[in-house]
């Protein structure tokens, strides 16, 4: 199996190097690049060529949710993952609304991060739980949920809820008692009717728009 590339941006070099130890004594994994900023981002990325990114939010010059943008607007398909100290709700909501697949807090336990990095490349957008209960908050502000408007199925709606509570592809399978081949059909289709691309579009559009009932997110 080809390891999985992983490109850290982090200004806390001591967080940076133990964070590379951990991918790069797993040989699932293949440490792409490191760097204390993201001034020059794009060009990072395209030197690196990973397959999966973290992004810490707090960071000299420009921050990790401006860089997320200008990833995804060049390499729309790249999953990013944010891990930070922030759980406020500013930042978890900007961060994924510019497009990052997944939010973690840099106390996630090293089995935890691994694991999200194995979901994003399957197609997962993984929340640490404290994030998820944040992503649910907002929607109980909600009133009328307006997935109506994209005329998706009940269970696409189901399948929409698992992606925006950080489930990977497996685990909605698990969760919903079928096979991962029915969801990933599910989720093209849900793709195709909110004109959306990856995980990470759907979930910003769900977030923005409030397309779902905070019952279906319990």
């Amino acid at each position: 199996m080809t390891p999985v590339r992983i490109a850290i941006f982090d200004d806390n070099k001591h967080f940076r190097e133990s964070i590379s130890v951990l991918f790069e004594t797993n040989p699932a994994f293949e440490l792409a690049g490191t760097y204390p900023d993201v001034l020059n981002v794009l060009e990072n990325v395209t030197d690196a060529s990973p397959d999966v990114v973290l992004m810490d939010i707090d960071m000299p010059g420009i921050n990790g949710i401006t860089a997320v943008k200008s990833i995804r607007n060049k390499y729309p398909n790249l999953p990013v993952i944010m891990l930070t100290t922030f759980d406020e709700d500013d930042k978890v909501y900007q961060s994924i609304c510019a497009g990052a697949m997944g939010y973690l807090l840099k106390n996630t336990a090293p089995a935890r991060l691994i694991e999200a990095v194995n979901e994003v490349s399957q197609g997962g957008a993984p929340m640490t739980p404290s994030i998820a209960r944040k992503v649910m908050m907002h929607f109980q502000q909600s009133t009328t949920p307006a997935a109506n408007e994209y005329n998706l199925s009940e269970r696409e709606k189901e399948v929409l809820a698992q992606l925006v509570k950080g489930l990977s592809l497996k685990m909605i399978a698990d969760e919903l008692f079928v096979s991962r081949e029915t969801i990933k059909t599910h989720i093209k289709n849900i793709y195709a009717k909110l004109h959306v691309s990856c995980a990470a579009e759907a979930v910003a559009k769900t977030l923005k728009q409030k397309l779902l009932s905070i019952t279906l997110l319990m």
